[in-house]
């Protein structure tokens, strides 16, 4: 008598839910600002730093799945990631969430998503809305206290997990270090201070080049 043999399918976790990144460009862009921002921050420190990814937080259903907006998990390396498994990690999900909300998103990010977050163990929890469209103010947060997320005193917010102030700025959200009280810089300020010092080199090397010739021609006619 044969055995017949029984293959059990690999359970696949997809690495995209087919959402596009960013309902609007202000939120996309607001996305991309935040992580670039908290990567530079954390940089030194032990903590990933990502957005829009799959985070599944129970093995073997593919289906317990969440890809928060921007998120911070402390004590596990920054590194290039496709998605990540709780369970790889001792069951550690993210410390920080952020999530770009809207009228559209806004049941979902006050309602299901905040419970989630809280059985998930976020230890605070943002909610930014860059259009205005239902928040007032913009920003309002949430930190866990007895297994659940509870409001924050707005509008302007400290992280003491991040050490830094969430601060509505029109449309932005802009992350201050409360030590300096400067702003995190964003890509765009970025390269505007390096064309800046860019220009200020070229400058002093033009004047450099200037004062020599200028010397040149006193010494020639002295001879």
């Amino acid at each position: 008598m044969s055995v017949e043999t029984i293959t059990i399918p690999a359970i696949i976790y997809p690495e995209r839910d087919g959402v596009p990144v960013g309902e609007t460009d202000d939120h996309r862009d607001q996305l991309f600002d935040l992580v670039f921002s908290l990567k530079n921050w954390l940089r030194d420190q032990t903590a990933y730093v990502g957005g829009n990814l799959m985070m599944y937080y129970e093995e073997g259903v593919p289906s317990s799945v969440i890809s928060p907006d921007v998120f911070v998990i402390q004590g596990v390396q920054q590194q290039p990631r496709r998605t990540y498994k709780t369970w790889e990690y001792s069951g550690k999900f993210a410390d920080v969430v952020i999530e770009l909300t809207s009228a559209k998103t806004r049941y979902e990010d006050l309602g299901t998503k905040r419970v989630l977050y809280a059985q998930l163990g976020v230890r605070e929890y943002y909610l930014f809305d860059p259009l205005g469209e239902y928040l007032k103010p913009r920003l309002r947060g949430y930190q866990l206290l007895d297994e659940e997320l509870e409001p924050l005193p707005g509008p302007r917010m400290h992280s003491r997990i991040l050490n830094l102030e969430l601060q509505p700025d029109g449309r932005a959200l802009r992350l201050i270090d409360l030590a300096s009280g400067q702003r995190l810089p964003i890509p765009q300020e970025l390269e505007a201070a390096r064309q800046r010092e860019a220009e200020g080199r070229a400058e002093a090397e033009a004047e450099v080049l200037r004062l020599r010739a200028e010397l040149d021609r006193l010494k020639r006619l002295a001879d």
